[in-house]
């Protein structure tokens, strides 16, 4: 659902207008976003990687919260870390976003850097989808969650 939003608004931040919203449903894609084309690639790009920042800032800050509750609610700390992680584990682009990104950028009409720096962000996504067979989107999560905190000493 937080990766839902993150798109929804990035499209409200970019001034493209949102056309539908499902932030959750049983199904493949569990939730999308559906916009109108953005008044440039660049923008494009930002609403196919919003999840990214989005999802990975709250995360942080529900672990944050989470390990001020450690030894005072061991069910509220574990409850938040749970969610804590799943959020930022969920931060990674989709397939879905990287075809959207991918078809921005090579655009005919799209300018030459957005096809340097796209190509590769899609690259990335990509390998990021593949690397979730491997835990990887688990992996962010729990570093993110865990280790940012430890990092800055901030446990």
């Amino acid at each position: 659902m937080v990766h839902e939003l993150a798109h929804k608004l990035f499209c409200h931040w970019t001034g493209t207008r949102v056309l539908q919203v499902c932030y959750f449903r049983f199904g493949n894609p569990a939730g999308f976003v559906i916009h109108e084309k953005p008044t440039s690639v660049w923008k494009h790009m930002l609403i196919g990687i919003g999840p990214l920042f989005v999802n990975t800032f709250i995360g942080l800050m529900l672990g944050l919260v989470a390990l001020t509750l450690k030894g005072k609610s061991e069910p509220a700390f574990m409850a938040l870390m749970w969610l804590a992680v799943s959020i930022a584990m969920h931060s990674f682009p989709s397939t879905g976003d990287a075809k959207s990104i991918w078809a921005a950028v090579w655009h005919r009409e799209a300018p030459v850097l957005t096809k340097v720096i796209g190509t590769p962000l899609v690259g990335l996504i990509v390998i990021g989808a593949i690397g979730s067979i491997f835990w990887l989107d688990l992996i962010y999560g729990v570093g993110v969650v865990v280790g940012i905190p430890s990092l800055f000493k901030l446990t």
